[in-house]
């Protein structure tokens, strides 16, 4: 079901950071995008996730980076970066 890795940092002030864990695990355990292709990732660790195939990446950044803003987690001037690991 997890079939490919991907790593989750943001980029701040020139640094890149991975992205918590606990960023990770609340948009998976509380997702609000309604959209059911997100039902299949899988936080592991600091900037890291396991998705399905069926998972479009650039859909799972623009959704991971609203709800981390939303949150208050990722500063406005942040981008966030999401990539094959």
């Amino acid at each position: 079901m997890f079939s490919r890795r991907i790593r989750v940092e943001y980029e701040q002030d020139g640094k890149r950071r991975r992205c918590p864990l606990k960023w990770l695990d609340s948009f998976a355990m509380r997702n609000f995008t309604n959209e059911t292709i997100f039902d299949d990732t899988l936080p592991v660790e600091d900037g890291v996730m396991e998705i399905g195939e069926r998972v479009p990446v650039d859909k799972l950044r623009d959704a991971l980076e609203n709800w981390f803003q939303r949150k208050g987690y990722l500063p406005k001037p942040a981008v966030l970066v999401v990539e094959s690991a």
